[in-house]
């Protein structure tokens, strides 16, 4: 599935066809270029399963959590990563096997960590304002 999101304003409907898309599946994979909008994208995912904190990039905490109301939401940032050891000493598998939603910048970083079944979320630059998301199940 194809979403363009035209401007910063775009992100509300982008997230709530996401969520809708994604169904009943909670793990989430974000690829994009540095820059792209993956965190932007992930706050307002984060926004439309309720919650009402502030919504920032965990790239130096790894993980972070936030109160989704019905859920838990847990944003991961993987980029600073150096090996996937680090991902099992944050106790990756208590996070992705949960039940609760798993926002995951920098999935790459893990590949032999991912569970089985997730979305791939594709976020493209078109030009400074305007972005591609493509939706895939695995």
């Amino acid at each position: 599935m194809n979403v363009p999101v035209k401007n910063i304003h775009g992100l509300k409907y982008a997230a709530e066809e996401l969520i809708a898309f994604g169904g009943e599946e909670k793990i989430f994979l974000f690829y994009g270029d540095m820059g792209a909008g993956k965190t932007t994208l992930i706050k307002s995912l984060c926004e439309s399963l309720g919650t009402h904190e502030p919504v920032t990039s965990p790239t130096f905490s790894i993980v972070n959590e936030y109160d989704g109301g019905k859920t838990k939401i847990y944003h991961f940032d993987f980029y600073r990563l150096k090996n996937q050891t680090e991902a099992f000493d944050l106790g990756y598998e208590e996070y992705f096997y949960s039940g609760n939603y798993c926002f995951i910048e920098w999935p790459e970083k893990i590949a032999g960590l991912l569970p089985d079944h997730y979305i791939r979320v594709d976020v493209k630059v078109l030009d400074e304002n305007e972005r591609l998301l493509t939706f895939e199940k695995f």
